[in-house]
């Protein structure tokens, strides 16, 4: 038996296995950069789930948790920090599309006492991915706790930022082998509210 594959060969579409690409789309046959045309691709709904972990003192965790940082609620001001990041992507990023998002969530765990679980879930309905907002949302988290909680925690680390799950467009459905702490999936995030017509 050969290597094993590749966590992109998790890639594939609901139809039938889809090959991934060899190619960078963001360079042209001349090596320059460029935006990718998007202009006749299908308008679909997508979503995309991200994922961040930040270490820290047992002191300083359990401080977040008890809402006792001079600064303010850690949690919920690392919340909006994601959530107005992810809308401008766009700017963070050079080639990414700026994209109308209809949702974006934030949702954090304790999986252990050093350790605070970020993660994140972009919506939209356009002819692009939300991948790239979604681990925006992660990183402009966590950098936030990062400030917030530098004072009394210098030795803060930011890891394991990564993409959890990737749902619609034409490559299909992406999903990492163990879903992080806390976190809500694509497809959970795309279904409509109990009660509310889809």
């Amino acid at each position: 038996m050969g290597p094993a594959a590749p966590a992109l060969s998790y890639f594939f579409s609901f139809a039938a296995p889809r090959a991934v690409p060899d190619e960078l789309t963001h360079f042209d046959e001349q090596g320059a950069s460029r935006m990718v045309d998007v202009s006749r691709k299908e308008v679909t709904a997508r979503s995309a789930t991200a994922s961040g972990l930040v270490r820290m003192q047992p002191a300083t965790l359990e401080r977040i948790k008890q809402g006792t940082l001079k600064k303010g609620n850690v949690l919920e001001v690392a919340r909006l920090a994601g959530i107005m990041a992810a809308k401008r992507t766009a700017e963070w990023i050079p080639l990414c599309h700026s994209l109308p998002l209809e949702g974006v969530t934030l949702t954090f765990g304790f999986p252990d006492e050093r350790t605070l679980a970020i993660s994140a879930t972009a919506i939209v309905t356009g002819k692009t991915g939300v991948e790239m907002e979604a681990l925006v949302a992660v990183s402009a988290a966590a950098l936030t706790v990062y400030d917030m909680c530098k004072a009394i925690d210098r030795g803060l680390v930011i890891e394991r930022v990564q993409l959890e799950e990737k749902w619609g467009g034409r490559s299909g459905h992406f999903v990492r082998d163990a879903a992080p702490p806390a976190a809500v999936t694509s497809q959970e995030a795309l279904a409509p509210s109990p009660g509310k017509s889809p």
